[in-house]
């Protein structure tokens, strides 16, 4: 791919849907890895100084948020540090207790959602978000969290894609090799959880097959259990 003809493709995309929408910028997550990185450089290409990052850690590992302020401060970013711990533990205290782990480490991804939807109010922003085409392929996202957004400039890119263009737009190397984690709990990864690696998830979605027919199914299978979030909610046909 051509990474100067692909940056100013998406540059040019944002501003074009911003102007349409009469949006003055955008407002997008920092968590610390390279899909996050890549979309606040592509921002502030865009949007100049009518632009904000925002770390959200809600007991999160210490390290990612200094990545992200290692990109905020490379590219000149302005962002704010908004920690969520207190709101998570009074949140869980006040709903009725359960021991789902999905059901409560997914609160995490929307409590930002609803903390970027606020400052995009505040500011007239467009909130932009970091999915790329292999996370949106399996589902691999939660719904009206990480998966809230206005804008998806890098989802039609797999991860090998974005990383490539990260490595184009200058990011700092640490972070395009850093082991991908939604940061849900301590030392989880998304190949782990999604039981597929990434390499073999973009090789099917670029060539349509695997070596391994196991694989296959396993991402045929998750494609169509997570169709929903993918959709608007469904109105009956009636």
């Amino acid at each position: 791919m051509d990474m100067n003809k692909l940056c100013n493709s998406i540059v040019s995309w944002l501003q074009e849907y911003a102007q349409q929408a009469g949006a003055d910028g955008a407002v997008f997550g920092m968590s610390g890895g390279v899909d996050s990185a890549v979309v606040s450089v592509l921002c502030k290409k865009a949007f100049k100084e009518n632009v904000l990052g925002l770390i959200m850690p809600c007991y999160s590992d210490e390290e990612d948020e200094k990545d992200a302020r290692l990109v905020a401060d490379k590219f000149n970013i302005k962002y704010h540090t908004v920690v969520l711990d207190r709101i998570y533990d009074e949140f869980l205290k006040t709903v009725e207790q359960s021991d789902n782990l999905m059901a409560k480490v997914n609160i995490k991804p929307r409590l930002r959602m609803i903390t970027l939807y606020y400052y995009a109010s505040i500011n007239n922003f467009l909130v932009v978000g970091s999915e790329n085409k292999s996370e949106l392929t399996v589902g691999y996202f939660t719904k009206y969290g990480d998966g809230g957004a206005d804008l998806w400039p890098i989802g039609n890119l797999v991860k090998s894609q974005v990383k490539e263009l990260a490595a184009y737009l200058g990011i700092p190397q640490k972070i395009i090799e850093k082991t991908p984690s939604a940061g849900l709990w301590m030392g989880q990864t998304d190949e782990e959880e999604m039981g597929i690696t990434y390499d073999e998830l973009d090789k099917y979605i670029l060539t349509g097959r695997l070596s391994s027919p196991e694989k296959e199914a396993k991402i045929k299978a998750l494609h169509k259990n997570s169709e929903h979030k993918r959709q608007l909610p469904q109105i009956p046909n009636f």
